[in-house]
């Protein structure tokens, strides 16, 4: 795409910046690492914009303090660009759960869907993080139906990104702008766990 030029330009009646402004569904799936800071990276456009910012987290733990959270926070709260609010839900990564809580989870999770569905129909934000909203699409939590009506149907200018591996292929049809991160290599291939300012 060189100079920024569409490689084709389609015949749908819209003018250059109709086209350009349309809202977009943003996915970015696959085994690497990088998918949720590309999102959070996205975010702070949308801030330097003056966008109000709404952040879903599904799967990681209300207890984790992440530097994405904690930088986003600071900024929304500054009053310099957008405002910025952090949903969480879920206590962990699903290899993290405790046996019998599986329902609790999946619980919280319709229950944070509700939330954005409630917040698209009201156009609460302009743009919307759903980290790592691919697993309870994947493990039949929420209902992908029912996602990919809403995210058709939403009103207004909303962005949305959806993090997370394994993105149903319905979703990555459905979306605007696909981002898969491979993994050639990885520490943890080599025994090393996470650490500071690298993952959180």
């Amino acid at each position: 795409m060189p100079q920024g030029r569409p490689p084709v330009i389609p015949d749908d009646g819209l003018t250059t910046r109709q086209r350009r402004n349309r809202p977009l569904v943003i996915v970015h799936t696959g085994p690497g690492k990088g998918k949720s800071t590309a999102a959070f990276g996205m975010a702070l456009r949308a801030w330097n914009q003056g966008w109000p910012i709404g952040v879903f987290q599904f799967v990681k733990s209300a207890k984790w303090r992440t530097g994405e959270e904690r930088a986003l926070r600071l900024l929304g709260a500054s009053g310099e660009g957008g405002t910025v609010t952090w949903h969480k839900m879920g206590e962990g990564w699903s290899w993290l759960r405790r046996s019998g809580t599986g329902h609790d989870h999946a619980a919280q999770a319709r229950e944070g869907w509700e939330q954005v569905r409630r917040d698209l129909a009201a156009e609460t934000y302009r743009f919307y993080v759903l980290d790592e909203f691919t697993y309870p699409l994947a493990w039949g939590w929420v209902d992908l139906d029912d996602v990919l009506e809403t995210l058709r149907g939403r009103p207004g200018y909303q962005h949305v990104v959806i993090t997370g591996r394994n993105a149903p292929e319905r979703l990555v049809e459905a979306a605007d702008l696909v981002t898969e991160m491979g993994k050639i290599r990885h520490p943890m291939d080599r025994g090393q766990k996470g650490q500071k300012g690298i993952e959180w």
